[in-house]
């Protein structure tokens, strides 16, 4: 499998496409009016704190406080005391544990040593203060998700400066490997003297000693720029994760990726820079785009995108999927179509299904579609169907570097999902709710609004002495009053003995109208 990483750059934005075998899998945008937080290190100021949702409020200089749970917070001794004793103001959270995320094994996890987790007002008070991380952006009404636990990651490394655990990813799977990597992380720690913990990422399966301590002193370097501005900021952002162009370099890049090509020069240059202190492995797969097309027109980058923000997917055997994200989850429905099989209805059933968990697995990456996810499969009568179309859909998703965990098909045929979300879905980002329908994605017929007119003149009628009515209201809803609905219209005017005239408002919308009374 081949991939290459596409780099679009803008004054207004970064785009980045991860592209597969000539195929679209995920898009990455980052505007300069609203860039992600994710990754951010604030010092930020306890304003609040809820002992019945075991969370607090942070004011860490955004336009929305940022919410940090009990769990997140990183405990010692000396910040449970310190959040007692309202007579220490001390900075006891600043300086937090971490938990191994990656490895899902943690260390300095929020306990009172009887395996109960301690109460949030036995760890934070209000006005203290505290530095935290951002683990998940902004999202609709939702202020930050923030963790004291913090974690700066580098190319093979991720460095927990108030822990002294040393993990591996889980997705390393050989034991022999996973013993190599600590050993290795265990003994660069102790030539550099340095304090802290690190997690080695899935990129680091093959790094050596070497590449450990280069990315150690690079992990260092950040945390002692982050502790000098920390102590000249009294409540903002003391750290900032690197744009998306350069994480992209950090992140996204893996052994299949074949080409990273850039059409910016400047960012290139930077990139190139970024690379020989990061990741030297890379500059030779690094190439700066000057064509005259457009870089994402090379793969149809951009009508993949266009076609992203579709309900209906269509699959190549005539089936299709029908894709509805709302706020609580996004829910997927699995249809034939126009496919009919050769055989028989089972052997139908069981290919559309097949094709569609692979085609739902490159959808929530390309849309990244988060939180929980609700899959109708369509009903297969076989124990074995289901199971080789859970296998098909475990395997398309563990390709996905967005963490998910995938629950058994119900009786039902309901497969659920839930995805990590950090940031706003592909269409939250480049869309907004309709104007006409408030995001409902349906209208009110123009009877129905003709109807609603004429209980409103009735209504008026009865409470205001008026000489007469004139309705404002769209093209579409005069012509019917006039046309369809002009003898209810006429009878109205003879029970309340009152004229009503019609004026088109053309900057009406079909479900808004006006009574004027004259």
């Amino acid at each position: 499998m081949s991939e290459e990483l596409l780099i679009n750059i803008t004054p207004q934005e970064t785009r980045v496409a991860a592209v597969e075998n000539g195929v679209l899998q995920e898009v990455h945008i980052e505007r300069s009016q609203g860039k992600g937080i994710v990754g951010n290190i604030y010092r930020g100021k306890i304003v609040r704190v809820l002992p019945g949702m075991q969370a607090a409020f942070v004011e860490i200089g955004l336009e929305r406080t940022g919410f940090l749970h009990a769990a997140d917070i990183a405990q010692s001794e000396s910040d449970t005391v310190a959040a007692k004793d309202s007579r220490n103001p001390s900075d006891g959270l600043d300086e937090p544990a971490a938990t191994d995320t990656d490895s899902g094994q943690s260390d300095g996890s929020p306990s009172n040593g009887n395996g109960d987790k301690p109460l949030i007002a036995n760890l934070v008070r209000e006005g203290q203060s505290v530095l935290v991380q951002v683990v998940k952006d902004p999202i609709g009404s939702k202020g930050a998700r923030l963790t004291t636990q913090i974690a700066i990651p580098s190319r093979n490394l991720v460095y927990l400066p108030g822990s002294d655990h040393i993990g591996v990813s889980q997705r390393i799977m050989d034991p022999d490997e996973r013993d190599r990597l600590k050993q290795a992380v265990h003994d660069s720690r102790a030539s550099l003297e340095i304090n802290g913990g690190f997690i080695v990422r899935t990129a680091g399966e093959s790094a050596i000693v070497d590449d450990m301590i280069q990315d150690m002193k690079f992990l260092t370097r950040i945390w002692e720029r982050t502790q000098k501005r920390r102590s000249e900021v009294d409540c903002g952002l003391v750290h900032e994760d690197l744009p998306l162009a350069m994480r992209t370099l950090r992140d996204l890049v893996k052994e299949d990726v074949e080409k990273i090509r850039i059409d910016s020069r400047e960012t290139y240059q930077k990139a190139r820079d970024l690379a020989r202190e990061l990741v030297p492995e890379v500059i030779g797969k690094m190439e700066y785009y000057p064509g005259e097309r457009p870089i994402f027109d090379l793969y149809s980058v951009e009508d993949e995108i266009q076609r992203a923000m579709d309900r209906m997917v269509p699959l190549k055997s005539g089936g299709y999927l029908i894709i509805d994200q709302t706020e609580a989850m996004t829910t997927i429905d699995v249809n034939t179509g126009a496919f009919v099989g050769r055989r028989n209805l089972e052997e139908t059933l069981f290919k559309t299904n097949l094709e569609a968990a692979q085609c739902i697995a490159r959808q929530l990456r390309l849309r990244n579609l988060g939180g929980i996810i609700i899959i109708d499969f369509i009903d297969m009568e076989q124990e074995e169907h289901r199971r080789q179309v859970m296998r098909a859909l475990e395997k398309a998703l563990s390709r996905d570097v967005a963490r998910a965990h995938i629950a058994d098909m119900s009786v039902l045929g309901l497969v659920e999902i839930t995805r990590k979300r950090t940031r706003e879905s592909l269409e939250r980002m480049l869309t907004q709710p309709c104007p006409c329908c408030a995001g409902r994605g349906v209208q009110k017929t123009p009877q129905t609004i003709c109807y609603e007119i004429f209980r409103e003149i009735l209504r008026e009628a009865r409470q205001f002495e008026a000489n007469g009515f004139m309705v404002l209201a769209s093209q579409v809803v005069i012509d019917m009053l006039l046309d369809e609905e002009s003898t209810g219209l006429a009878d109205l005017q003879e029970f309340i003995k009152r004229p009503i005239t019609m004026q088109v408002e053309p900057a009406y919308s079909q479900e808004v109208f006006d009574v004027v009374l004259i």
